[in-house]
């Protein structure tokens, strides 16, 4: 048994085995699938994934406040 084949086997979904050609047409649908959701709402996950994205940037620490003496 190979080393991918073991990584898959302890998979917590059961895949039934499948044909090559079978692979293949299942592999395609859902690249298809997914090409349409982007298509649709591909602004949405692209605003969404740069709000997160710059709530994770390091932000300036804010400017002195000049009135308040040091010490």
């Amino acid at each position: 048994m190979s080393a991918d084949h073991q990584r898959h086997a302890a998979s917590p979904i059961e895949l039934p085995p499948l044909s090559d050609d079978a692979v293949v047409q299942i592999h395609d649908f859902l690249y298809g699938l997914l090409d349409l959701f982007e298509a649709r709402y591909g602004d949405q996950i692209h605003r969404c994934y740069d709000e997160l994205s710059q709530h994770r940037m390091i932000q300036p620490d804010p400017l002195p406040d000049t009135d308040d003496p040091p010490f």
